[in-house]
């Protein structure tokens, strides 16, 4: 292998388990407890995790990362916080120090195996004044591709305050990579109805992903931001579907930005946003590339998670998501 500018297939979508940041959120965790004979155990706060093997797993073991990795031809992947440990709601100070301890696990990765493997910068999101500086020394000094942050951390993604960590990526030309986590693990408890059935990794993270794509247009962020690129998981959850809703909406809404009242104006600034394509169905596949065209989707699998699966795609397609996502991430 000859790393990320020769490789013929990119999972830009691969979280991981790192042992050199366990506890770096100081009371918070994270924290992994394996008995003999007894499901493991992962705390993050008040949340436990009970039976997942992260441990000799690809999750936490780069060894066997990359012979899944060959198995799936999977040349090179981008990993990325573990949804579970963003620490979006926790105190700042403990925040940061996970974070960066976790940054410097993603650079330790890229260096031991750099045909293979590079990172996404955790940040922050609580402080974003704090989040625009680990951004910097994420990319700067740790060699990271860009930042990687969660749909919910008590601002909306349109917030003027996001403006600075938004300039930030312009200015250091990376990507920003969105992805959920599921509500109330340390922030605020969502809707009871997503206990059930594992709701909150199904319909919960697909509701967060269309309200973000809805937070990024309707608040003008790409007009703000014209050079920026801004990745969403899961094909932006339901925004594909709801696509005429949200564009009917930008017409006729009283507070709809005058930016999007052109018949059209909402498809086209859809259209600037990336997605990746773990969408699991060949019919949600082709529903994206129908709505917003080829060039900006990338391959994506949450590598090694449940929702791994065949990514269904047509005979050559990989060659065209290899060539976006060496774009997306400036190889």
């Amino acid at each position: 292998m000859t790393g990320l500018k020769e490789a013929k297939s990119i999972d830009v979508h691969a979280h991981a388990v790192l042992d050199m940041a366990m506890g770096a959120a100081g009371e918070h965790g994270p924290e992994l407890t394996e008995e003999p004979g007894k499901p493991a155990v992962f705390r993050v706060g008040g949340y436990t995790l009970h039976g997942v093997k992260y441990r000799q797993s690809p999750f936490m073991d780069p060894d066997r990362r990359i012979a899944a990795m060959d198995k799936a031809g999977i040349d090179f992947q981008v990993i990325s916080p573990n949804p579970l440990t963003y620490f979006h709601y926790i105190d700042v100070p403990n925040a940061v120090r996970f974070n960066q301890k976790y940054n410097e696990g993603l650079q330790d990765l890229s260096v031991r195996y750099p045909d293979r493997l590079a990172g996404f910068a955790g940040l922050p999101m609580q402080d974003v004044g704090a989040a625009v500086e680990e951004l910097y020394r994420g990319v700067q000094e740790l060699g990271l591709l860009g930042g990687y942050i969660g749909t919910d951390f008590g601002m909306p993604l349109d917030d003027p305050e996001m403006d600075r960590l938004y300039e930030a990526c312009v200015k250091l030309n990376v990507p920003l990579f969105i992805h959920p986590a599921p509500a109330g693990i340390d922030g605020p408890a969502g809707d009871p109805h997503l206990d059930r059935y594992d709701m909150a990794l199904t319909t919960g993270f697909a509701a967060s992903e269309t309200i973000a794509v809805g937070s990024l247009i309707f608040g003008e962020v790409l007009e703000r931001h014209p050079d920026i690129d801004i990745c969403l998981s899961h094909g932006g959850g339901a925004a594909m579907f709801l696509l005429g809703r949200m564009a009917q909406a930008s017409r006729v809404r009283p507070w709809a930005p005058a930016s999007l009242s052109a018949e059209g104006a909402y498809e086209e600034i859809l259209g600037k946003l990336w997605f990746d394509t773990n969408v699991h169905e060949p019919r949600s596949l082709q529903l994206m590339r129908d709505i917003v065209g080829d060039e900006k989707l990338v391959f994506g699998t949450n590598f090694a998670g449940w929702d791994q699966a065949d990514p269904h795609l047509p005979d050559g397609f990989m060659d065209v998501l290899t060539a976006n996502a060496k774009r997306l991430l400036r190889a």
